[in-house]
């Protein structure tokens, strides 16, 4: 075997640089961060001065065209256990025309509002009118196909006598009543999220909430660009007046899933999309400098996890060039070829109507981040997502429902 040439050990360093370099960004972005975050939780937590208040509460349910599920949603926000006289309820109907704002007007007589915005102007741009004319001191945000536990203002509101607070965000748990192969991998990624969420609640403040149950004191909302993704934004808008964004776990709402992948990458697509413009439009908090270790988050947690297709690619190219000359990377480049293969065929079973099974992380994992990758595209393209688009099978509502922060 001819002995290898200056130029091409210098490639294979090179190379190997590159490899070793991504693979570290990889395991920082799904393992580094989370035991980081926790550890600065546990070594110095951040407490939260919780007291029995009871503040006047707007309840504002966003919905664009949810006639299936806009009359069980006002039912559920019936039996929410809180001072009827210091509940509000407001629906703000972003330019409905199926009926719900008719069913909405049923509910007059025992005290529910309307705010339709005329056309469609988003979820963003219609929260913004309707939080103008909410009386609440504190705003809870939530989506029509969204099902409350009865404690979920118990749980919430003793958060804000701690003057620190402005924002409280809930916990949403998904419900797959189809048992579906997406929906079993949607549920163990947001488990792993809620784990985040504890840890940057505890460390610092949490630097996004779940669109469908986050509170905000009236006092620290900001209007907010229509484009944004409102229940990620909200928590940076909060942080700039040197208040937290908390994480209240006992403060419980559930949905249905998405049963299909196709459906799952559409709406990350979206949410991504919005989040890369909050995070262009507000990049100077991405410089610790100005945001303290809530930009070390900001970074880890969102900036690497949209990372995520470039470390894979990187690793996946340089593997496959050193398996010329190494059976280490030969190894590692038909793992990563088998994985996507597997990923593959999830999809091509799922489309066929099969179960998934082992196929079903996969073909999730390759979704997701195929999905960071359309996502730029058209964040750099200009495209925007301001106004709503169904997303969403429930057994409520065929509708669907605004997007959730990824």
């Amino acid at each position: 075997m001819a002995k290898p040439t200056d130029i091409e050990i210098i490639l294979s360093d090179l190379l190997q640089i590159i490899f070793w370099s991504s693979a570290a960004a990889l395991i920082f972005t799904y393992i580094g961060y989370p035991a980081l975050v926790y550890l600065v939780g546990a070594i110095f937590p951040k407490r939260i001065r919780k007291g029995n208040i009871e503040p006047r509460v707007t309840v504002l349910i966003t919905a664009y065209n949810e006639r299936r599920a806009i009359r069980e949603k006002l039912r559920n926000t019936f039996e929410i256990d809180y001072p009827a006289n210091k509940l509000e309820i407001l629906v703000a109907s972003d330019g409905s025309d199926d009926g719900t704002d008719e069913i909405v007007g049923e509910f007059s007589g025992e005290g529910v509002k309307l705010f339709h915005q005329e056309g469609r102007k988003g979820k963003t741009y219609t929260q913004n009118k309707a939080v103008e004319i909410a009386s609440g001191e504190i705003v809870l945000f939530s989506d029509a196909t969204t099902k409350y536990q009865p404690d979920v203002l118990r749980e919430i509101i003793p958060n804000f006598a701690d003057p620190s607070i402005g924002c409280v965000a809930g916990r949403l748990i998904y419900v797959d009543n189809s048992r579906s192969d997406v929906g079993r991998a949607t549920k163990s990624y947001w488990n792993y999220e809620s784990f985040l969420k504890r840890s940057e609640s505890r460390a610092c403040s949490i630097i996004g909430a779940s669109g469908c149950l986050y509170a905000v004191r009236k006092s620290a909302y900001q209007v907010m660009y229509p484009e944004a993704c409102s229940d990620f934004l909200i928590c940076t808008v909060v942080y700039r007046q040197g208040l937290r964004s908390v994480y209240e776990p006992n403060a419980i709402c559930s949905e249905e899933t998405n049963r299909h992948s196709l459906k799952e990458m559409r709406m990350r697509i979206r949410v991504i999309s919005q989040t890369f413009t909050d995070l262009w439009r507000n990049r100077e908090m991405l410089n610790p400098l100005n945001g303290g270790f809530y930009s070390i988050q900001l970074i880890a947690h969102k900036v690497f996890r949209y990372a995520v297709p470039i470390f894979l690619m990187s690793i996946l190219i340089t593997a496959g060039a050193l398996a010329l000359s190494s059976t280490f990377f030969l190894v590692l480049f038909i793992v990563q070829l088998s994985f996507y293969a597997i990923a593959l065929a999830g999809g091509i079973l799922e489309k066929a109507g099969f179960r998934l099974g082992p196929f079903s992380i996969p073909l999730f994992f390759t979704v997701t981040n195929l999905a960071s990758v359309i996502a730029f595209y058209k964040f750099l393209s200009g495209d925007n997502y301001a106004s709503w688009e169904p997303i969403r099978e429930t057994e409520n509502s065929k509708a669907g429902a605004y997007t959730k922060s990824a």
